[in-house]
């Protein structure tokens, strides 16, 4: 078996790492990159929140007995609403548990 190692190229694994030769992080297009993790969330959980102020509407509109608003219709959002927040709620119980299982971690 023949094992040969390549010369390390230094300037190839900072560029990988994401940083110039100085070891400064390299200037990035905000454009280019995709959305983090905060504009996600903060995306779902107005989303949640829009299926939850939906379905509000909803029941108001059955109990003033509007005719175009059916209960079935009622119904299916207030379900898609409970979903939705038991969703929520699962992450947000993981997040915090990844946080605390961080912060036991020993260095």
């Amino acid at each position: 078996m023949n094992v040969t190692l390549k010369p390390f190229d230094f300037a190839q694994a900072v560029a990988r790492a994401g940083l110039a030769t100085n070891g400064q992080p390299l200037a990035r297009n905000n454009a280019v990159q995709g959305a983090g993790f905060q504009q996600a969330l903060t995306q779902a959980l107005g989303s949640v929140s829009q299926t939850q102020n939906e379905s509000v509407r909803l029941q108001r509109e059955v109990q003033i007995d509007n005719p175009s608003v059916s209960i079935e219709q009622t119904m299916v959002a207030m379900q898609k609403a409970q979903v939705g927040f038991q969703a929520t709620l699962a992450v947000r119980n993981r997040l915090v548990q990844a946080y605390s299982d961080i912060m036991n971690m020993q260095v």
